[in-house]
């Protein structure tokens, strides 16, 4: 399992200082092409030099500042995330499958060594026990010194293994987990100028034997949510029908994408598939709205996610639709 680089499918990383042709323009950029698309864009920075940087054992590790974005973490040279709209994929990746959940009393996280996830599903108090698999603890103690939900981790319900993803779940005993999140990284990338497909250690998490696992170590009405890239890169969408067909292949009833709007990310897009073991045992609505009422009169109010989108997240526009489910809407 790589660590938790969460996008590199298709992107190329620049870290530019450039030239000014008008005086109004960024002088300092951090930036994501996609070859695939010929798409590019950037995020204005407030200094020409990471605030932090240090290279660990997997990867190299980077914060940056931004006026615009506060603190954005880079990741082999990948944008992570910002302060700013971190919100939006963190919070999509976890509470439309807790809610969904009757009662998710055993959590396991894989990957989201930035403990964002983690910090979002410490807000359900239905959670008994959570355990949070990263292969980099450098990681981990880059985001306890440097941001506010950094103290995730020292959750008495929260257990931390420092291993390998993959391997763990291979592991881990039948229907013990009530949710499964699996905020990984890529599982491809493209070779810059050739165009070449280059598979990543982290395909390992999308393979069939995995999914196969995941499904052993789910209860009987267990629900896993994975990253699943955006619809607007060709080949990621291909991966999202893909990877569809791998959950249902190996048990799952029911696998849908939702989608996520987050500005920092390539195309201001990304997504994720939510899968569910059983058709018969979801929370209902009216459950839904009591217990996120509960999390907000406690205090832990979301800033992105709300009751309305467990629904409206899996509204895709009509071609996305038809690639992806074809004539079974």
């Amino acid at each position: 399992m790589l660590p938790t680089l969460k996008r590199a499918s298709g992107v190329f990383f620049f870290f530019l200082v450039v030239s000014s042709v008008a005086a109004n323009k960024p002088t300092n950029v951090v930036g994501e092409y996609i070859s695939e698309s010929g798409f590019y864009q950037s995020i204005t920075l407030t200094n020409d030099k990471p605030v932090y940087e240090k290279r660990s054992e997997f990867q190299d590790i980077s914060i940056l500042e931004s006026k615009h974005y506060g603190k954005i973490l880079m990741l082999d040279g990948v944008i992570q995330l910002t302060e700013k709209d971190a919100d939006s994929y963190n919070e999509m990746m976890t509470h439309p499958a807790m809610f969904l959940h009757a009662n998710p009393k055993r959590v396991l996280v894989i990957g989201g060594g930035d403990g964002y996830v983690l910090s979002e599903i410490l807000k359900h108090p239905e959670v008994e026990h959570v355990d949070h698999v990263d292969l980099d603890g450098e990681v981990i103690e880059v985001w306890r010194d440097h941001f506010k939900w950094g103290s995730a981790w020292d959750d008495e319900r929260v257990t931390l293994h420092v291993a390998d993803g993959a391997a763990f779940v291979k592991n881990a005993t039948d229907g013990f987990y009530d949710v499964i999140v699996q905020d990984s990284s890529d599982p491809y990338t493209w070779e810059e100028g050739s165009g070449k497909k280059i598979d990543l250690p982290s395909k390992t998490l999308y393979s069939d034997e995995h999914f196969e696992n995941i499904s052993r170590i789910l209860s009987k009405d267990g629900i896993f949510n994975f990253q699943a890239e955006t619809f607007n890169i060709e080949s990621d969408l291909d991966g999202i029908v893909e990877w569809r067909q791998r959950a249902l292949s190996v048990g799952f009833e029911d696998a849908r994408y939702g989608s996520i709007s987050i500005s920092s990310y390539p195309t201001g897009q990304i997504g994720f598939l939510l899968c569910r073991k059983s058709l018969k045992s979801s929370s209902s609505d009216e459950s839904m709205n009591k217990r996120y009422e509960h999390i907000v009169s406690s205090g832990k109010a979301t800033s992105y996610y709300h009751p309305k989108l467990q629904k409206s997240t899996f509204s895709l526009p009509l071609w996305v639709q038809n690639r992806i489910y074809g004539n079974a809407n």
